[in-house]
């Protein structure tokens, strides 16, 4: 019987390596750098699981070409990037992790909030090139006094949330479903409307999952009817803004500022996703600050999401039900 051949995507700690037996044949990328859709398939081919992370699709012709495939234990939250229906009907497994992107995720919210507001990048240009001491410059936008709009109120939203209520604002929020009563209470929360939000919100944090119905969601219109000077803040998925649309705003009104730790084109997925950054928003080095999709990057956290994907993984190899697992298959358990 030849040794489960185990695929992890992208540069692993060598904790989480270590967490698969001698009897597992472990092909890791080491290199930093995404495999290409077709590289990916080709280690896949006689693979028994795959462990994912943000850059990898899996739809339907991959599965075909990767037959052996049990499980794709997913090291991240978001799953628009897999075929969950296709998976299901090859019997494969698809595991995620889910709690534990939402702290750090909503810490670096917090961070490009304030980023953006305080104009901290400008500044560390400006000492970095002409600083001689103080001078009546960069004058931003404070969080103490303003009201901050959370596009969605999941556990990101709810997590940012938290961690505003520390700075005296009014925080207004709009989503699908409304929190009840007392988590509204607890979180100081106030539910609006969506046009409430745009009216009234100094910044506006997004904090909604990549959907069919969530795409370009923040368009030149959604733009066109916020608070004249706000702040857009987006630590969610990159395609839920039109990135054309805020740098079009950004020159002309009404946006004063916009900050993102994603970017449409990372929606892998998605086969008509522009294929870089608009030069016009990365041109524009006054009104945005830019993270590289840090949002889970602090180490701790990395190597707890690397150990949960590989406990879900080793679990459907063994024949049992990932404890990630967000779909049901047919496959047998193992025996007691």
């Amino acid at each position: 019987m030849s040794k489960p051949r185990v695929v992890i995507s992208s540069r692993a700690f060598p904790e989480t390596l270590e967490m698969f037996p001698e009897n597992c044949e472990i092909v890791a990328n080491q290199t930093g750098d995404a495999l290409s859709p077709s590289e990916l398939a080709a280690r896949c081919a006689d693979a028994d699981a795959l462990m994912a992370f943000m850059p990898d699709t899996v739809d339907a012709a991959f599965l075909d070409a990767c037959p052996r495939l049990k499980i794709v234990g997913c090291a991240l939250k978001g799953f628009d990037n897999f075929d969950v229906e296709a998976c299901t009907a090859r019997n494969v497994w698809v595991s995620i992790v889910p709690d534990l992107l939402t702290d750090p995720t909503a810490e670096l919210a917090i961070g490009l909030t304030i980023g953006i507001g305080r104009n901290m990048l400008q500044g560390d240009r400006t000492v970095r090139s002409e600083f001689k001491g103080w001078r009546p410059i960069l004058y931003g936008a404070g969080l103490a006094g303003a009201t901050v709009g959370i596009l969605g109120m999941g556990a990101v939203g709810q997590a940012i949330a938290r961690r505003l209520r520390g700075f005296d604002v009014t925080i207004l929020y709009t989503d699908i479903e409304r929190l009840d009563d007392t988590m509204e209470s607890a979180l100081g929360l106030n539910w609006r409307p969506t046009a409430d939000l745009q009216r009234s919100s100094d910044f506006l944090i997004v904090a909604t999952p990549l959907t069919a119905q969530t795409r370009h969601l923040i368009d030149a219109g959604f733009i066109a009817a916020l608070k004249p000077g706000a702040y857009l803040v987006n630590p969610a998925r990159g395609s839920v803004v039109d990135e054309r649309a805020v740098a079009a705003a950004l020159e002309s009104g009404p946006l004063a500022g916009y900050a993102a730790d994603v970017f449409e084109f990372e929606d892998w997925a998605l086969a008509d996703r522009p294929r870089d950054i608009p030069e016009a928003l990365l041109a524009n080095r006054a009104q945005t600050f830019f993270t590289p999709h840090i949002g889970s990057a602090v180490t701790e956290v990395r190597k707890a999401i690397e150990r949960d994907a590989a406990e879900n993984i080793l679990a459907a190899l063994a024949g049992n039900v990932p404890h990630g697992a967000i779909n049901r298959v047919n496959r047998q358990p193992a025996p007691a």
